[in-house]
């Protein structure tokens, strides 16, 4: 009974994936400091929301909705509300989920042992990536107007939400041009 649940463990195990790194889960959108949510970002506070498309979809909604003819499409996209006048800049964030596979690392470490050269070496982790848009929003007024304490946060925020729910919603950005 004991060597069985023993066999069964191991081969539970070594069938097993063990992982180095989940990327988040974000219902609806997040606002959050860009550092913390990857390195690569600015230190302001960011709007942030998975994007289920495809790479550059946004970069092209945004190059539609707001005529800018492929002109700094990544910065300093002019919006109004209330006629305040707002910039916002976004970025296209890929975040890995990062596993170690064991089956190869075992099937090598035996082959190894028998001194024949390993034959999964590039199988050892797997990745499978998961992408999100950042977008940071100022003013001439304010620095960072995603800020909690920034007057403009609860506008803004509607607004960002309501143009992120306008791109996962249109698959043709001619209708965007049809809605303005």
């Amino acid at each position: 009974m004991k060597k069985s649940i023993l066999g069964m463990l191991v081969i539970v195990i070594l069938q097993s994936c063990i992982p180095i790194r989940i990327a988040p889960k974000i219902k609806d959108y997040q606002l959050t400091k860009g550092k913390r949510f990857k390195r690569s970002l600015p230190k302001r506070q960011m709007f942030v929301f998975e994007d289920p498309k495809d790479v550059n979809e946004f970069y092209n909604y945004v190059n539609t909705k707001f005529n800018l003819d492929y002109i700094d499409v990544y910065d300093d996209i002019p919006f109004s509300i209330a006629n305040n006048q707002y910039f916002f800049s976004f970025y296209e964030v890929d975040i890995p989920n990062k596993t170690i596979n064991l089956i190869p690392l075992a099937v090598d470490a035996i082959l190894q042992n028998a001194e024949i050269n390993p034959v999964m070496d590039g199988l050892y982790e797997t990745r499978q990536g998961n992408w999100y848009i950042a977008i940071e929003v100022y003013s001439d007024t304010e620095n960072d107007c995603l800020e909690p304490e920034s007057v403009s946060r609860p506008v803004v925020s509607e607004f960002l939400r309501n143009l992120k729910n306008e791109y996962l919603a249109s698959s043709n950005y001619n209708e965007v041009i049809f809605k303005n």
